[in-house]
């Protein structure tokens, strides 16, 4: 093993929404919130938010992109009078905002997304990203060890 420090990082995601509709292959999150949030596991323990615009751009960028290697997705909904919240694993891809929000392709790999539903969130995969000093995570990091703040 060595001491080096990571030179990637791998962000997972999270989306919410008021609603969501999925209709055949596609699912719109509806009312999105317009931040995606991220974060990653130990040892950086990275978190922030972006724009959801932003993680958009970022679809599509480098040789392991999400646009290369589509992320495995969990859906996860309230249904009105239950207690427990219900999921469905999926496979996301070609996301696209339209008039209604945004939308993505789906495979669905477990469970059953809603024809609609309520508030929901979306935890994506992680995307793997260099961690350099003028990165987002790279800025972070630093100011965790200048604050010695650990989670």
């Amino acid at each position: 093993m060595t001491d080096a420090p990571p030179t990637t990082v791998e962000d997972m995601f999270v989306q919410t929404a008021s609603g969501v509709r999925t209709d055949g292959g596609t699912m719109t999150l509806l009312g999105l919130t317009p931040h995606t949030i991220y974060f990653s596991d130990r040892p950086q323990r990275i978190v922030g938010h972006l724009t959801t615009h932003r993680f958009l751009q970022w679809w599509s960028e480098g040789d392991d992109s999400f646009a290369a290697d589509p992320p495995n997705a969990v859906l996860a909904w309230g249904e009105p009078g239950t207690d427990t919240p219900e999921e469905a694993v999926v496979v996301i891809s070609d996301p696209s905002i339209t008039a209604d929000g945004l939308q993505y392709h789906v495979e669905t790999l477990q469970g059953s997304p809603p024809a609609t539903a309520g508030p929901c969130v979306l935890f994506i995969d992680p995307l793997g990203r260099p961690l350099s000093p003028v990165s987002v995570a790279g800025v972070r990091r630093r100011d965790m060890r200048r604050d010695r703040r650990r989670f």
